[in-house]
Protein backbone atom coordinates (compact mmCIF):
# COMPACT_ATOMS: atom_id res chain seq x y z
CA UNK A 1 0.00 0.00 0.00
CA UNK A 2 1.65 3.45 -0.97
CA UNK A 3 1.90 6.09 1.72
CA UNK A 4 -0.84 7.95 0.56
CA UNK A 5 -3.38 5.05 0.79
CA UNK A 6 -2.26 4.81 4.12
CA UNK A 7 -2.34 8.71 5.64
CA UNK A 8 -5.92 7.99 3.56
CA UNK A 9 -7.34 4.99 5.50
CA UNK A 10 -5.64 5.38 8.85
CA UNK A 11 -7.83 9.09 9.11
CA UNK A 12 -10.54 7.35 7.81
CA UNK A 13 -10.29 4.68 10.30
CA UNK A 14 -10.31 7.07 13.34
CA UNK A 15 -11.64 10.06 12.62
CA UNK A 16 -15.63 11.11 11.33
CA UNK A 17 -14.71 13.08 7.97
CA UNK A 18 -15.94 16.02 6.38
CA UNK A 19 -13.64 17.02 4.17
CA UNK A 20 -9.79 15.82 3.51
CA UNK A 21 -7.31 16.64 0.19
CA UNK A 22 -4.28 15.01 0.32
CA UNK A 23 -1.57 15.99 -2.12
CA UNK A 24 1.36 14.37 -2.68
CA UNK A 25 3.91 17.14 -2.65
CA UNK A 26 7.06 15.52 -3.51
CA UNK A 27 7.72 16.36 -7.00
CA UNK A 28 8.30 20.07 -5.07
CA UNK A 29 11.30 19.15 -3.44
CA UNK A 30 14.53 17.57 -4.04
CA UNK A 31 13.25 13.72 -4.36
CA UNK A 32 13.73 11.21 -6.99
CA UNK A 33 10.58 11.20 -9.40
CA UNK A 34 7.23 9.22 -7.90
CA UNK A 35 8.58 9.51 -4.34
CA UNK A 36 6.55 9.85 -1.58
CA UNK A 37 7.78 11.98 1.26
CA UNK A 38 6.02 15.32 1.58
CA UNK A 39 2.68 15.39 2.22
CA UNK A 40 0.05 18.57 2.75
CA UNK A 41 -3.32 17.36 4.64
CA UNK A 42 -6.28 19.53 4.51
CA UNK A 43 -9.06 17.83 6.75
CA UNK A 44 -12.40 19.03 8.68
CA UNK A 45 -13.98 17.14 11.08
CA UNK A 46 -15.93 17.57 14.32
CA UNK A 47 -13.60 15.47 16.04
CA UNK A 48 -11.47 18.85 16.49
CA UNK A 49 -13.95 20.83 18.59
CA UNK A 50 -12.41 22.11 21.46
CA UNK A 51 -9.04 20.87 20.55
CA UNK A 52 -5.99 23.45 19.92
CA UNK A 53 -4.45 23.70 16.69
CA UNK A 54 -1.36 21.87 18.69
CA UNK A 55 -3.60 18.90 19.98
CA UNK A 56 -5.48 18.47 16.42
CA UNK A 57 -2.02 17.94 14.90
CA UNK A 58 -0.76 15.85 17.45
CA UNK A 59 -3.95 14.07 17.53
CA UNK A 60 -3.37 13.16 13.83
CA UNK A 61 0.02 12.21 14.31
CA UNK A 62 -0.73 9.92 16.55
CA UNK A 63 -2.75 8.19 14.44
CA UNK A 64 -0.56 8.75 11.71
CA UNK A 65 2.68 7.50 13.63
CA UNK A 66 3.24 4.23 11.06
CA UNK A 67 3.58 6.03 8.11
CA UNK A 68 5.10 8.90 9.34
CA UNK A 69 8.06 6.67 10.05
CA UNK A 70 7.85 6.03 6.18
CA UNK A 71 7.57 9.84 4.69
CA UNK A 72 9.71 13.21 5.51
CA UNK A 73 7.32 15.64 5.80
CA UNK A 74 3.75 16.71 6.93
CA UNK A 75 1.49 19.79 6.27
CA UNK A 76 -1.49 19.86 7.74
CA UNK A 77 -4.47 22.26 8.21
CA UNK A 78 -7.05 21.21 10.32
CA UNK A 79 -10.52 22.56 10.68
CA UNK A 80 -13.78 21.58 12.26
CA UNK A 81 -16.42 21.81 10.09
CA UNK A 82 -17.98 24.81 10.70
CA UNK A 83 -14.45 26.47 10.78
CA UNK A 84 -13.96 25.14 7.15
CA UNK A 85 -17.35 26.32 5.80
CA UNK A 86 -17.08 29.44 7.00
CA UNK A 87 -13.87 30.66 5.92
CA UNK A 88 -10.84 28.11 5.96
CA UNK A 89 -7.69 29.55 4.99
CA UNK A 90 -5.62 27.44 3.00
CA UNK A 91 -1.93 27.94 2.35
CA UNK A 92 -0.40 27.44 -0.58
CA UNK A 93 3.47 25.62 -0.48
CA UNK A 94 6.42 27.32 -1.64
CA UNK A 95 9.08 25.15 -3.45
CA UNK A 96 11.97 23.83 -1.52
CA UNK A 97 14.73 25.87 -1.65
CA UNK A 98 17.03 23.01 -2.34
CA UNK A 99 15.21 21.84 -5.01
CA UNK A 100 17.03 21.39 -8.07
CA UNK A 101 16.00 22.47 -11.39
Amino acid sequence: MSAYESIINALNNQLTIEHMFLENESSMHNVPPNSETHFKLIIASDDFIKLSRVKRHQLIYQILSKVMKEIHALSIQAFTIEEYKDNPVIFSSPDCANKKL
